[in-house]
Formats: structure tokens, C-alpha cells, sequence
């Protein structure tokens, strides 16, 4: 495999998936066939039962810089439909979510980053949202997970401006939540990961639901709940002073 060529890579180890963005040539930006294989990708890592974390980074010393600017000559409107459903796949993944970024976080790199349930960033990261500087209206569903990230005022900051922000203001604002020296990144990624691997997926998918806004699960996850087995192997695990082992298997699809 020519790890120069704009692609997607994947691993899955110790129940942690992998994504890394590959486009060395262009600080990863994002082309239209990366954009159209990330849904597929992420739909076949969801049906496998053993990846219970995906982490998303990017390769080298940058997360994403965009959307590749070439694909926005044949038709702006058909690339940003793809970043969309590839944004909509990934913050519909029914485990956990965790953006590794590192450098320039900006464009459709943003995009995919809100649309992770958390991000961790190296210090001297930077994060933009750019469609002001291209003439291109963000996409609604973009706006609407940006401004529930970091709230009205910060949103229209970034959109307005189009201006990169540095990781301490991400971090103020809620764009991000922690950030690390150079060098700690991927070992708090991977212990956090760990972390949550180790965790039961019935609260973590229920959780992750709920706090999507969905009001019409709760009968749904209480029957998940009396008959996964979990919730009675949290307490005697806690009561015999042991470690959990949680069985429950989210679908692919709730």
C-alpha cells in the first residue's frame, strides 16, 4: 500500500478502531473519494462486535486540513454533500467517538472533529471553521453541532471570521476537552480509550443517545438494560472488588 496516496487508514486493537486521515501531499485534506469512503468504512467497524472505542486522528503533525480545494471547481455543492453524509456517519457511530488532534484542524477536519463525542488536542493545535474565506454556506447540521458544542456567540466567531483559534481558546470554549504537551497526545489517547473500552457499552450507547436530544428511547434502553446482563455484572463486580466484565453489544444501528 502507498501510504503517500490520499487515503483512509484502519486498525482495531485491544477493541480500539483506528481512523487515521492520510493525504501527506496536502496536510490530509480531505478528497472527494476519502469523503465517500468514510461512511462505508465506519458502517463496517460498527458491525464489528469487538470495536467498542474509534478513535479518529490524522497522520504526521496534522488532524485535517480540509476539504481538498481542487474538488471545489467541478461542484462545491456535491463536495460538501459528501463531507455532510461522511459528518453525519461518523456522529451517528453507535460506540464512542474520541478526535486525536495535532496541528491544523480546520474546514471539513473541523467538521469531523465536532462530530466526535470528544476531542483531545496537542498544544499548538489550531482549529478553524473557513467557509467564510471560500463564499460557501456552511451546512445547518454543521452549524447546529458547532453552536451545541461552543454555544452561539463562539460559533459565529469561527463562522464570521473564518479565523483559526489556538487550543487554550478551544478549550475555553468547549471545542475541545483537554489538551496535552507535545508528546502526551497518543499515550492519553490510548489510555483513555482503553478506558472506555473497559466500560459498558449499554450506558455509553444510551448516554450517547440521550444526549443527542432522542426523547423516545427510554422504554427502548430499559429493556436493553433488564436483559443485558450488565447491570448485574456492575454491581457484583463492585461488591466482589473485582473488575467488570461488561457483555453488551451495541448494533450497528439503534
Amino acid at each position: 500500500m502507498d501510504r503517500t496516496e490520499p487515503q483512509l487508514l484502519c486498525s482495531v486493537d485491544g477493541g480500539v478502531a483506528t481512523v487515521v486521515i492520510s493525504h501527506p501531499a496536502k496536510r490530509n485534506a480531505m478528497t472527494a473519494a476519502m469523503w465517500r469512503s468514510l461512511p462505508g468504512l465506519l458502517e463496517r467497524l460498527a458491525a464489528d462486535p469487538a470495536v467498542r472505542v474509534l478513535v479518529l486522528t490524522g497522520a504526521g503533525d496534522t488532524f485535517c486540513a480540509g476539504a481538498d480545494i481542487s474538488t471545489l471547481r467541478e461542484s462545491a455543492g456535491d463536495a460538501q454533500a459528501l463531507a455532510v453524509a461522511a459528518e453525519e456517519a461518523l456522529a451517528a457511530f453507535p460506540r464512542p467517538t474520541l478526535a486525536a488532534v495535532r496541528g491544523y484542524c480546520v474546514g471539513g477536519g473541523s467538521q469531523l472533529a465536532a462530530a466526535c463525542d470528544l476531542r483531545f488536542a496537542q498544544e499548538g493545535a489550531l482549529f478553524g471553521v473557513t467557509p467564510a474565506k471560500l463564499g460557501i454556506v456552511y451546512p445547518s447540521s454543521s452549524t447546529r453541532r458547532l453552536v451545541a458544542l461552543v454555544g452561539p456567540a463562539a460559533a459565529k466567531h469561527l463562522l464570521f471570521s473564518g479565523e483559526l483559534i489556538d487550543t487554550e481558546r478551544a478549550l475555553r470554549t468547549g471545542l475541545v476537552d483537554e489538551v496535552l504537551p507535545a508528546g502526551g497526545l497518543d499515550e492519553r489517547v490510548s489510555a483513555y480509550a482503553a478506558v472506555l473500552a473497559s466500560r459498558s457499552q449499554l450506558t455509553q450507547a444510551a448516554a450517547k443517545e440521550f444526549a443527542a436530544g432522542r426523547q423516545d428511547r427510554d422504554a427502548y434502553w430499559t429493556g436493553q438494560a433488564q436483559g443485558s446482563g450488565d447491570t448485574a455484572e456492575g454491581v457484583a463486580a463492585f461488591l466482589e472488588r473485582r473488575a467488570p466484565h461488561f457483555t453488551y453489544t451495541t448494533a450497528p444501528t439503534g
